[in-house]
């Protein structure tokens, strides 16, 4: 399945894996959120409360598309964060691994904390 995320500088479509947290995300859609920046990552809550899957990681490549169950928000890592070593994407807590960004993931830099978000199928 592919998404399309835009926001008031820009969008970028991801392309989702078949897994339970990515089908129940796919049944909200089209959602509306509100973006928060945490060093190079962009996340916003969701409608969607899954559990931690088998396989979730914390240290991903930049690009990937996560879910954050302790917050109930995609993450969008494009770089480091606050807590990464060096120049990995270091995620805030393990989270279920949903697919990865189409193109270059560092357009998401020019989403900016409170910018309006919204995902739907693309």
């Amino acid at each position: 399945m592919q998404i399309r995320i835009s926001w008031p500088a820009g969008h970028l479509t991801a392309t989702l894996e078949d897994t339970p947290t990515a089908t129940a995300l796919e049944a909200a859609l089209p959602l509306a959120s509100t973006a928060r920046t945490w060093g190079e990552e962009v996340y916003f809550a969701t409608p969607v409360s899954p559990a931690l899957e088998p396989g979730a990681q914390q240290v991903v490549e930049p690009g990937t598309v996560a879910f954050w169950t302790d917050g109930d928000a995609l993450a969008l890592p494009y770089g480091p964060t606050p807590i990464s070593r060096g120049d990995e994407s270091r995620l805030a807590s393990p989270c279920n691994i949903l697919g990865r960004v189409d193109g270059d993931p560092r357009r998401l830099a020019t989403v900016r904390d409170g910018d309006p978000v919204r995902v739907e199928r693309a």
